[in-house]
């Protein structure tokens, strides 16, 4: 018989779809029950990644209810708000209500308050507030109530002399240290500057943010939350080589290269989801303790901190895709064979090609987004991408130059022959244990170069001599007759030093004038001699006298005196509604020039004393004055605030600054400063927890080295070496990477570098930091330094 007509055997077929998925599910089952039942050291691995990705997953979920806190404080801020009744006002009725606004400052807290006047049976309600407050009452926020209760409140309730009958609920709070309160009057008339109110909740259009301040609010974002991603990356790694050790030993009983690679997924995928579930848990631990954290001014009620459904969904799905995809990569670098573990990389070394191209690309892409301009609207994710690829482009090349640099190293101490020697053996570990920082401070530096070169913008110089007066006061209340008695008061306070104060009013030329004519108008100030000698060079001076006060321009002067006639009559005050107010200005008025005032500003026009004008009530009249301070006498703001809270609880009172910072821009740079502080707990918190994962993976050759007589002090040394060797590479890699970031920015928005050495505070702020952390890990350090260490089972 033919040995070719033999029937030959069928080639081995290949496995049906549904047996790879059976068999793909039982490695990434294997690897699952090796996490979870590994004994005390795989439990120990497990736990360190679910802390390592919690803490980044809580911070993601903080970062993703911020939307809806936003959304619940405007809607609560709209929900208190009136609309703007400066023009025409409901009628009264049943429900309305008088309302002045009577807030102020206290230490640098702003203090919200309204006191208010039903003017029927049903006045309308803020929201928040159960019973509307009596004469002589108020109600408070829990906030104020707690700032008025404590000894620090002591002046403040001189200036609010209200009996506290109630607290407004949080429904009437923007925040929960929210400082407002609503107090009861019998006595506020419209003619002391209170507004109708028919109903609350008609809050106006927010104003749309400026194409700057667009590229700012990404920025921010994506330096924030670059840094979290990247030590969730970094925590998923967390036992590495043990894993690989394990890996080999099951190579060694005939698993495939594919199956490792599964079983070593599903030990990274149990890590993250252990994590995402630790980091929810510490999620809605840490957002029951909101109302009692404030960090830099900020607090959130925890009703506001609810994570976006689609947010929350994409890091659900996010942190476990992106652990088995960075254990996946990992393992690329590693031929795990059954009698060892053999890395390619340390043999081959980290390349270059393939990293340097990322931040590059990051660059070009923001380069080709083009110029921001002010008429042009901003699109938002190309710039995020650019920034995105720059930041984790740095992150990339860290590895590589530690590792160049440290193949270079010769000789020295022996702690530092020690350090050096671990890091040539293995550098990826201290290398991701300090891109976070590297990420996080060349970010920082990039947003500091954009903040310096708009400060500009949004800072302007308000031109105010704050050496001649620190406050301006006005006043719709106080009338000429007892001007005088308000600025006698102001000067009596407690630290001040100088006041100039006068009751200002419209003047105009009387007669009918046509649609097309122009009436002659000018000013009437009112002050005692002492004061008009302040505003214009007046000579002899008593009280009676009159005085018409031209301006240097002499256009000018001449439309002064087309109003201030001697002899003649003028109009005086407000007209809508009643008969205008004539008076005579006498006709041995002298002329006198104007003098400038702490403003610099002339008061051109008519100058008179309060006898001059008698008695007779000038609707429309606004009492001024400018105050001069001690500013080295404790609370001096506040003994000032406290008399002109006494003379007119409605009176306006301004703190000069020689700096106005538009709001926007301050809450953008509030916002930040807040993100940051929470990033660097979490970053502090990350980075301890892997310095413990490393000492407890070197647990074994750190208890060889003090059995052969290692001193603790030279240990020490070494630890603080390895982190210093990396710590330095990755800021300068952070320097470079946020200059250059930081300058493309700026000539994205038109911008020159306002200052090249904005890095300076960052690089503190990350070295201490590093340093801190490192200090922390002493005492494990000296604990695993023990001979029992060598015991094995």
């Amino acid at each position: 018989m033919n040995l070719l007509d033999e029937k030959r055997p069928a080639p081995p077929s290949h496995p049906s779809p549904s047996a790879r998925t059976t068999t793909a599910l039982r490695d990434l089952g294997l690897g699952i029950r090796f996490a979870a039942a590994g004994g005390r050291e795989g439990w120990t691995r497990t736990l360190l990644t679910a802390i390592g990705v919690g803490l980044g997953v809580t911070l993601l979920l903080l970062a993703s209810s911020i939307p809806h806190m936003l959304d619940a404080r405007s809607a609560r801020s709209a929900a208190r708000s009136v609309s703007d009744t400066s023009g025409i006002q409901p009628p009264a009725s049943g429900t309305t209500v008088l309302r002045l606004d009577t807030s102020s400052d206290y230490r640098g807290q702003e203090i919200d308050g309204y006191l208010m006047r039903a003017e029927g049976a049903n006045p309308v309600l803020p929201p928040g507030v159960g019973r509307f407050p009596a004469p002589g009452e108020m109600v408070v926020s829990p906030a104020l109530r707690e700032l008025l209760d404590s000894p620090d409140g002591e002046l403040l309730r001189e200036r609010l002399p209200y009996e506290i009958t109630g607290t407004i609920d949080d429904a009437g709070l923007r925040a929960p240290n929210d400082l407002l309160y609503y107090a009861g009057s019998d006595t506020l008339t419209r003619d002391q500057g209170a507004r109708r109110v028919s109903d609350y909740g008609r809050a106006g259009k927010s104003e749309p943010l400026q194409p700057v301040l667009v590229v700012l609010l990404v920025m921010v974002c994506v330096v924030l939350l670059i840094p979290v991603g990247i030590f969730i990356a970094t925590a998923v790694r967390f036992g590495g080589d043990r894993r690989d050790r394990r890996l080999a030993a099951l190579r060694l009983v005939g698993v495939d290269i594919r199956s490792a690679r599964r079983i070593a997924a599903g030990e990274a995928l149990f890590g993250s989801v252990l994590g995402l579930l630790a980091g929810a848990g510490f999620f809605l631990i840490a957002r029951q303790f909101a109302d009692l954290v404030e960090i830099r001014g900020i607090m959130a009620f925890p009703g506001d901190l609810v994570p976006a459904p689609w947010l929350a969904a994409l890091v659900v799905v996010a942190v476990p895709l992106t652990a088995v995809l960075v254990t996946l990569g990992a393992m690329r670098s590693v031929v795990i064979e059954p009698l060892g573990v053999v890395r390619r990389g340390r043999e081959r070394g980290r390349r270059l090609w393939w990293r340097l191209p990322v931040p590059l690309l990051g660059l070009g892409v923001l380069g080709l987004t083009g110029r921001v301009t002010e008429t042009e609207p901003v699109e938002p994710y190309p710039i995020a991408l650019g920034a995105v690829l720059v930041l984790v482009g740095l992150a990339l090349l860290l590895p590589w130059l530690v590792e160049a640099c440290v193949n270079r190293l010769r000789g020295g101490p022996v702690p530092w022959q020690l350090a050096t020697r671990r890091l040539q053996l293995d550098s990826g570990a201290a290398s991701r244990a300090v891109s976070g920082v590297t990420v996080a401070v060349a970010g920082a530096i990039a947003l500091q170069m954009l903040f310096a070169a708009t400060s500009a913008d949004f800072e302007r110089a308000t031109g105010l001599d704050t050496s001649k007066a620190q406050f301006e006061a006005s006043s719709v209340n106080i009338t000429g007759e007892n001007a005088a008695a308000a600025v006698a008061k102001l000067r009596a306070t407690s630290g001040v030093e100088a006041v100039t104060g006068s009751v200002t009013v419209d003047a105009s030329r009387p007669g009918d004038y046509g649609s097309d004519d122009v009436r002659p108008s000018t000013t009437l100030t009112i002050g005692t001699c002492d004061t008009l000698r302040e505003l214009a060079r007046i000579g002899a001076c008593a009280d009676g006298d009159t005085f018409v006060a031209h301006p240097t321009d002499q256009e000018s002067a001449k439309w002064v005196d087309k109003t201030a006639r001697k002899g003649g009559s003028v109009q005086v005050g407000e007209t809508s509604g009643t008969a205008p107010l004539l008076w005579t200005l006498p006709a041995d008025s002298p002329t006198v020039q104007v003098r400038p005032d702490q403003l610099g500003g002339e008061h051109e026009g008519i100058m008179a004393t309060p006898g001059a004008m008698g008695t007779v009530t000038v609707r429309g009249a606004k009492f001024q004055a400018l105050i001069r301070v001690d500013e080295t006498v404790p609370d001096v703001a506040e003994y000032v605030r406290n008399t002109a809270a006494r003379l007119d609880p409605g009176m306006e009172l301004f703190a000069w600054e020689e700096i106005e910072q538009d709001r926007q821009y301050a809450d953008i740079r509030t916002g930040l400063m807040v993100g940051a502080t929470l990033v660097l707990l979490v970053i502090a918190a990350s980075m301890l927890v892997s310095q413990l994962e490393q000492l407890r993976e070197r647990r074994r050759l750190l208890s060889a080295l003090a059995a052969f007589g290692t001193r603790r002090a030279t240990l020490g040394w070494s630890v603080l070496w390895q982190t210093a060797v990396p710590v330095t590479l990755g800021l300068t890699v952070a320097v470079a990477g946020g200059l250059g970031l930081g300058w493309t920015l700026t000539w994205m928005i038109s911008k020159s570098v306002a200052d090249w050495w904005v890095f300076w505070p960052m690089l503190g702020a990350g070295g201490t930091l590093i340093m801190l952390v490192t200090l922390v890990s002493l005492p494990p350090l000296w604990r695993l330094m023990r001979q029992d260490g060598l015991r094995t089972e």
